[in-house]
């Protein structure tokens, strides 16, 4: 059975069409991960999913029934921004949001305890967030939005500007909760974690759906990418050798200078040519593409400014 299912939903804000069509179903038990530039219209569509925004065209459903017309009691939203209170202790918070949902008494303790210990914040449970450092108060963040247990948890960008380690609890935490029977979709920039949880994804650009499916399927298709990296010599000039528009990434250390390239452009051959004259070449290698290479080639490397 899916949890959600979107089929051809439009927005518009003043004219500007910010999604066309989008259609999306994502099951029980998945984890999906939705991708996108800045300005894409990620955040709109979730907006959409859980009723912020109402006045949209298509249709929504949610665990097989008119969105419109389900409680949003089984859905769980964790936004970019934190939607915590600084002057309320964490256990507090948390209580607070799962009266919301209708939790009372010992039942509300119960999910509060389980809700904290999940993110790892049971023994900071008195202190306020104005005490904690971001990775906690993203922690708490989630804690407040799974206190209900829902079926469908939405997190945008949840491990956004935090330290390596409390990125690492929520990432296992998102597993855990996976593990006991929730759906999750998740937005990131990060493509290493979206590759580390994530079955599938959809690639989002323009207010379109432009890639959807399992990543190894999508690995898969775009496979005839050809993904190169050339070592340089230190101190040859990447851009006096190869046109801007065929460089994905240069990575600069204090012996070589490393590029990878991620344009169907490129037979080694083609690479050679330009390498050799230069005589800047120390070696050469294929490598598959990984997601990230991906997402570039779909969607550009040009920067994108703006919502997401």
């Amino acid at each position: 059975m899916s949890v959600l299912k979107t089929v051809d939903v439009l927005k518009s804000y003043q004219g500007n069409m910010v999604l066309h069509g989008v259609s999306l179903t994502v099951e029980e038990k998945e984890i999906y991960g939705l991708l996108g530039p800045n300005g894409a219209g990620k955040s709109t569509f979730l907006n959409i999913i859980v009723n912020l925004i109402t006045d949209y065209a298509g249709f929504v459903e949610l665990f097989g029934r008119d969105a419109s017309k389900e409680s949003l009691n089984n859905i769980g939203f964790v936004p970019q921004d934190l939607a915590i209170y600084e002057d309320l202790s964490a256990q507090q918070n948390v209580r607070f949001f799962g009266s919301l949902y209708k939790l009372k008494g010992d039942e509300l303790e119960k999910r509060c305890e389980e809700a904290l210990k999940m993110v790892g914040l049971w023994e900071h449970r008195k202190r306020k967030p104005a005490e904690f450092s971001g990775g906690m108060k993203r922690r708490l963040n989630i804690a407040c939005s799974i206190v209900h247990n829902p079926r469908l948890i939405i997190l945008d960008e949840p491990t956004v500007g935090i330290d390596p380690q409390s990125r690492n609890y929520i990432l296992e935490s998102i597993k855990t909760l996976n593990n006991q029977g929730a759906a999750i979709i998740y937005t990131s920039h990060y493509m290493e974690e979206v590759e580390a949880i994530c079955s599938k994804v959809a690639i989002i650009d323009a207010g379109r759906i432009v890639e959807n499916g399992t990543i190894s399927r999508i690995k898969e298709k775009h496979q005839k990418n050809n993904c190169y990296e050339c070592v340089l010599e230190r101190g040859k000039s990447v851009h006096d050798i190869f046109p801007e528009e065929l460089i994905a990434d240069i990575a600069v250390t204090d012996s070589k200078t490393v590029v990878n390239f991620t344009r169907d452009f490129a037979l080694i051959e083609d690479v050679m040519a330009l390498v050799t004259d230069k005589k800047a070449l120390v070696s050469i290698g294929k490598h598959r593409p990984n997601l990230e290479d991906i997402f570039l080639t779909i969607t550009g490397k040009a920067l994108r400014d703006g919502d997401s």
